[in-house]
């Protein structure tokens, strides 16, 4: 891991802690397991204001470019609950998927449990995409 732990945005945690605590009654097991194993990474994560937010960290309106070590490969955009859309490879971060990258930065390797086993992930690009979204995510 490149820094050490995840990193996260001011902001942006205040508003990924209170959509877990929201989310802890998930009926889908795969899903709660992800999201606590989030939750437990955010304790120890460095917690970082805007202007000092590495351009390579995985957070919201970030795309990712990820490898796996099964052999394909993936272009996503991690956004909000209420953005998702699988047909435009946007993926929320109360996914498994989503919160597995979520904080991780560009050449990071995770290993993830998904609802189809283990994975490690390759994070091959990260790249910002500006947005005026990015600014509500605390409302």
């Amino acid at each position: 891991m490149k820094y050490g732990s995840i990193i996260i945005e001011k902001k942006e945690y205040v508003y990924l802690k209170r959509i877990i605590n929201i989310s802890g009654y998930a009926k889908d097991f795969d899903t709660q397991q992800s999201l606590q194993k989030f939750s437990d990474e955010l304790q120890n994560a460095q917690i970082v204001d805007e202007e000092d937010m590495p351009k390579e960290i995985i957070r919201f309106y970030s795309k990712v470019k990820v490898a796996s070590e099964k052999g394909w490969e993936r272009t996503l955009q991690v956004v909000t609950p209420t953005e998702r859309d699988l047909k435009q490879n946007k993926i929320s971060f109360l996914t498994p998927m989503g919160s597995a990258l979520f904080g991780y930065s560009e050449g990071d390797t995770v290993i993830w449990d998904f609802p189809t086993g283990q994975q490690e992930l390759k994070i091959v690009a990260v790249a910002q995409v500006e947005s005026d979204k990015r600014k509500d995510v605390t409302v």
